[in-house]
């Protein structure tokens, strides 16, 4: 049963709450009334966190501005009820207090849960809690047809719950979704454990998976970092509600440097070393408040701040803390592509425009130093930011084919690790558009791997069909969205009409 009437239980803060959010949806079911019925329907919304082309369509959008809060938090059952629009800051800032966060925080703030949930989403947790969709109880979803149905694992709509992660509003969109909250310590202790063989590194993430310590520590968060074939680090982090000091990289510092150590003697205020003469180096040694570590990329959009000279000192100084986040990178990026800055400044040094190398894919472990090695050897971009994710047992009734989420078929109970690489490469005359990333998707399919569809694609209608659903997206096409008012998977994701 759908919580958009449950009002009569709970304190008045989550009465009002729930009201508030019905409020919001019928301003969104009624702009979806007003969309002329030749029209695609779409979100009338102003930002986003997709990098492939999105096609232009005149007609106006759904309205989602009444679906952007936390509806209810609920600490004892360590639920909360989200509308769909609410961004992973807001959830985030609703929870803490509780010492509660989601299971799953993707790297950048203004990441929706909506959008985390049909697009998939990823960060350091994902080793133990899988892909934030699987931390969903149940979801409200407005569907291409203009039905607002509330999908669970084992109800009448538990096909769309199966089917909608990785659908990138092509079923319908989130209206509110009810999810699991994890307890949380109010610092994070953190390793950076360096490597110097990508193949020493694979191993040793793939003993930190299964076995969740490392040298005796345990460990709660666990992702990586390559700057070239024989420097590499994984960082493994630890909850703890020890005081001391934190370090802070919202200011002049940067976190992805902080990594970066070449001796076994950490240094710095926050940083500390154990070892012993003669013995191996220590992995240096790092604290953070859990709200800083669960935001620590957003600062910097990870490394992509640099483009903008961002982390020139000089630059830096100046540079006003509040735009310092991936939600004013995106404004930067989206004047890029208004106005072609790039292109024109590649033109006036005689230069092709440069191919946007912008995506994550995953490969299950045993791959990873290959796909590294490949990627470093064809593919001028560095860094690499690797994080480990494995399915959670959650339960779920599987498909046809053995697996629960079959938008996005990975294998239950096999590791894999996302490789996620952010930039643009030089261009040579006569190759086909996209030569690149063209490359990346054969390689990556040939190691067993998947891709993410938030950027360009270019698979074939075939390919992309065998990778992304096939015929059980077909049957939920034709049950969700009979009329076709939304595109569908294989046209927005690559054919952008």
């Amino acid at each position: 049963m759908s919580l958009l009437g449950k009002t009569g239980q709970g304190s008045t803060a989550r009465e009002s709450g729930f009201a508030a959010h019905r409020a919001g949806v019928d301003r969104l079911l009624a702009s979806y009334r007003a969309i002329p019925t030749d029209a695609n329907v779409r979100l009338a919304k102003k930002t986003s966190n997709l990098f492939r082309a999105r096609a232009k369509n005149p007609a106006p959008g759904l309205d989602v501005s009444g679906l952007a809060k936390v509806i209810s938090v609920d600490p004892v059952a360590k639920t909360a009820d989200v509308a769909g629009m609410t961004t992973y800051e807001e959830l985030v800032a609703a929870t803490l207090p509780y010492g509660l966060a989601p299971l799953v925080v993707p790297q950048l703030k203004t990441i929706t849960l909506g959008g985390a949930v049909t697009g998939l989403g990823i960060e350091s947790t994902s080793f133990r809690n899988g892909l934030p969709h699987e931390s969903v109880l149940e979801m409200d979803v407005l569907t291409g047809a203009g039905e607002i149905v509330t999908a669970t694992p084992d109800g009448e709509h538990a096909d769309l719950f199966r089917g909608f992660p990785n659908s990138y509003g092509t079923l319908g969109y989130t209206v509110r979704l009810k999810i699991e909250l994890e307890t949380v310590q109010p610092y994070v202790a953190l390793r950076h454990v360096r490597f110097h063989d990508l193949r020493e590194l694979e191993a040793t993430l793939a003993r930190i998976v299964t076995e969740r310590t490392y040298d005796g520590e345990r460990v709660d968060y666990l992702d990586g970092v390559v700057f070239t074939a024989d420097e590499s680090y994984l960082t493994l982090g630890r909850q703890t509600d020890e005081p001391g000091p934190v370090s802070d990289y919202t200011d002049m510092d940067i976190f992805y440097r902080s990594i970066q150590h070449d001796s076994a003697v950490p240094s710095g205020p926050a940083v500390s070393s154990g070892h012993s003469a003669g013995s191996a180096p220590a992995p240096k040694r790092d604290r953070l408040t859990i709200h800083d570590y669960l935001w620590r990329w957003d600062t910097d959009w990870f490394w992509c701040s640099r483009a903008f000279g961002a982390q020139n000192p000089k630059i830096r100084r100046f540079w006003p803390k509040r735009y310092r986040r991936s939600s004013f990178y995106w404004k930067l990026i989206a004047l890029d592509h208004r106005y072609h800055i790039g292109d024109r400044l590649e033109a006036r040094q005689g230069n092709l425009p440069r191919e946007r190398v912008v995506q994550d894919i995953e490969v299950p472990i045993e791959r990873t130093a290959d796909f590294v090695e490949w990627f470093l050897r064809e593919i001028p971009i560095e860094p690499l930011w690797l994080c480990p994710l494995r399915l959670r047992d959650t339960g779920a009734e599987a498909g046809a084919d053995g697996r629960a989420w079959p938008l996005y078929p990975l294998e239950p109970k096999r590791t894999y690790v996302n490789v996620g690489f952010w930039s643009a490469v030089p261009t040579t005359a006569g190759q086909p558009e996209g030569a690149a990333n063209r490359a990346i998707e054969q390689t990556v399919t040939e190691f067993d791997g998947h891709k993410s569809l938030y950027s360009d694609s270019y698979y074939g209608k075939d390919e992309f069909a065998a990778l992304y659903g096939g015929e059980t997206y077909t049957e939920l096409k034709k049950r969700y969205d009979p009329d076709q008012r939304l595109l569908d998977l294989y046209s927005k994701a690559v054919q952008r009409k």
